[in-house]
């Protein structure tokens, strides 16, 4: 049973507006075809457009991951920089359909049952995480960290938050296993972005104190936090998995360039710009909005929309 300590000076309320959101993920990849098998082909994201430059994959028209071409190795194991990123579906059927994809291209997935929601774990060629959700927050809640749970059921009882999913059920969401379309439905969007971080507490500061996401908690024994915003599963999160030595990964690999941070007005972008020098965290003034690193050099661009 994963365990948590006392949340007291962690948890808090959002400051950013609840109806802030995740833009479009920038990824680097290091063959079309081969991105295209996994981010097209399994995961089910329409190829909007394409230039020399990057793939423009989505849902319903609306871009969600941008594959930049170029990418001279895989994203190395044990570096700082993209977990996963986590795709999520509008309902247990889409996520049954993405499962099918898989099956039939016979990609390597792990289905989890985090109780608050159902996820599809897998991997690009270039090491790249992907994770396919679809959020079951009736199901049960995080813990409140005083009794020491990751997640309880409606009832109160434990759960562990890594149970397997049972596929036999979920396929039998399908009215026809061999029918299943190749994209996913309107209404798909990036629902949360996992990191590689070196340190719990100061990426906790930067995403809460700073851009604004509500504290949910750290657990140190498993070495990972949560951020979100108006209810679980978390909007950010991060790991210190990769190890108390890790860096960013060598220039030319695939992983993370960089992620969006929708904020709903210019207002809210100078409160974000104010915590942010609050914290001596810097950021750069685009056309779009701001560039920002956190504590480990992921790359956040904030921007109103």
């Amino acid at each position: 049973m994963i365990t948590v300590e006392s949340q007291a000076a962690v948890r808090s309320a959002p400051t950013l507006p609840l109806t802030t959101h995740l833009g479009a993920v920038r990824i680097g990849v290091s063959d079309r075809d081969k991105a295209l098998a996994v981010w097209r082909d399994v995961v089910g994201l329409e190829l909007i457009s394409e230039d020399a430059e990057a793939l423009h994959l989505g849902a319903g028209g609306r871009e969600l991951i941008t594959l930049e071409l170029g990418a001279t190795s895989p994203f190395p194991d044990r570096s700082l920089g993209l977990y996963h990123v986590a795709v999520h579906v509008p309902t247990r059927k889409a996520l049954a359909e993405m499962v099918v994809r898989a099956l039939m291209r016979r990609v390597r997935i792990s289905p989890t049952d985090h109780l608050v929601s159902e996820a599809i774990y897998l991997w690009d060629y270039d090491n790249n995480g992907i994770e396919i959700t679809f959020e079951t927050p009736w199901r049960g809640t995080i813990g409140d960290g005083e009794d020491g749970f990751y997640v309880k059921t409606v009832d109160g009882s434990p759960h562990s938050g890594r149970e397997a999913i049972d596929v036999d059920d979920l396929l039998a969401e399908l009215d026809d296993i061999n029918a299943v379309p190749p994209l996913m439905p309107e209404g798909t969007r990036i629902g949360h972005i996992h990191l590689h971080v070196n340190d719990l507490e100061q990426a906790m500061r930067y995403y809460r104190d700073g851009l604004g996401f509500g504290g949910l908690f750290i657990m140190r024994r498993f070495g990972m936090g949560d951020l979100g915003l108006d209810y679980p599963p978390h909007t950010i999160a991060f790991n210190i998995w990769s190890g108390p030595n890790a860096a960013q990964a060598p220039k030319g690999s695939a992983g993370l360039r960089w992620f969006h941070v929708a904020v709903p007005d210019q207002a809210t972008l100078e409160a974000v710009k104010a915590r942010l020098g609050a914290i001596g965290a810097g950021y750069t003034d685009t056309n779009e909005g701001i560039e920002t690193r956190d504590p480990a050099g992921n790359l956040v661009k904030v921007v109103v929309g």
